[in-house]
């Protein structure tokens, strides 16, 4: 764990640096990354913001977000797919002609770890859930290379807090599986100056402090989005029992 490497406050970033910046975010929720959308939005950065929640708090959401960002545009389709994350991945990547960052989203809930009744039920469940992160990361990498965009991809996966010992184990496969496939990514994409993070449950083997708010994942990603952040890949951030 790398906290004590991260600024605790968004006012030690300078504005400037990420002011029309071109940054992604899927899987946006009422519950899931609001906070890191206001914050580059505050930052006057360029938003493309994927959502399949059009609550009446999200519409409100890409309201207040208009009223701040440098621009932004809003995707509704379903990514839950690798084929259909990768398609969405192609098309946004070219959207302000390259990305800086993307943030990428996604939540496993206590009725889903409740489904859970064998190893495969687990190993689907875990797959699912980070197959389309994996797409993305990889498409949007391309596509950074490409244009000689030395970027960011952060994947967020979030759990609510263990009840039991079997929750934790779920969180703890669901962690190991996280780390491998963000070590991986990241040696892929290193020499092309592209950095793979993530943020994943925290489990009794992870060591220092946890990220254990919306606030704290927002103040993480506009770090790693940041020149502050360019020596940070492969890495994973612990989050505290985020309910998604």
């Amino acid at each position: 764990m790398y906290m004590d490497r991260v600024s605790t406050s968004a006012d030690d970033f300078v504005s400037s640096e990420l002011a029309q910046a071109r940054i992604l975010i899927t899987g946006l929720t009422a519950a899931a990354g609001v906070d890191v959308a206001r914050s580059f939005a505050d930052f006057n950065a360029r938003l493309i913001v994927h959502t399949t929640e059009l609550s009446p708090e999200l519409i409100e959401l890409v309201a207040v977000l208009t009223q701040s960002a440098g621009e932004i545009r809003l995707h509704t389709q379903d990514i839950s797919t690798a084929g259909r994350a990768a398609t969405f991945a192609q098309t946004s990547a070219q959207s302000y002609g390259g990305l800086d960052a993307a943030i990428n989203m996604a939540c496993i809930s206590y009725e889903e770890m409740d489904a859970v009744e064998s190893d495969g039920d687990l190993e689907s469940l875990i797959a699912n859930k980070l197959t389309p992160l994996a797409q993305l990361t990889r498409i949007l990498a391309n596509r950074m290379s490409i244009v000689l965009s030395e970027g960011l991809v952060l994947n967020v996966l979030k759990m609510p807090p263990p009840r039991n010992g079997r929750d934790s184990a779920i969180a703890g496969y669901a962690r190991t599986a996280l780390a491998a496939m963000t070590a991986k990514e990241a040696r892929a994409w290193a020499p092309q100056g592209i950095r793979v993070n993530a943020v994943g449950p925290c489990v009794l083997s992870s060591v220092g402090a946890a990220l254990s708010n919306e606030p704290d994942v927002a103040t993480l990603a506009l770090h790693l989005a940041s020149r502050k952040g360019r020596s940070l890949s492969g890495h994973v951030f612990d989050a505290d029992g985020m309910a998604c």
